[in-house]
């Protein structure tokens, strides 16, 4: 039986772009895996603080966590467990008192 060797490098393909976006929002994680960063968003710290919120948000998906449509939000904690679901509105999106938001900001050190 081989064995399989793990590459020493990380490659990242994640594609991002900066687009206009509504006032107070500064990036956004699409369901097909883009990133989207608010255009006015300069400071170089706080952009590489948003990449990484969103890639959160990426994985979350990819891993079948977390979702949403139009009109909500959908969630669960394990693959193994229902959606549960929040109507989107401007307090429930990014909301940073949902469990898959927590996840982000403790994730990418938030100040």
């Amino acid at each position: 039986m081989g064995f399989k060797l793990k590459p020493s490098y990380v490659i990242d393909n994640t594609p991002i772009y900066r687009v206009n976006d509504e006032n107070g929002v500064v990036g956004r994680a699409t369901k097909s895996g883009v990133i989207l960063i608010n255009k006015n968003v300069k400071d170089p710290k706080l952009e590489k603080q948003v990449i990484c919120h969103e890639k959160v948000h990426i994985d979350q998906m990819k891993k079948g966590l977390i979702s949403y449509d139009n009109n909500y939000m959908y969630h669960r904690k394990s693959s193994n467990q229902p959606f549960k679901k929040i109507k989107r509105s401007k307090k429930a999106d990014g909301n940073p008192n949902h469990w898959w938001e927590k996840q982000a900001y403790n994730k990418c050190k938030y100040k």
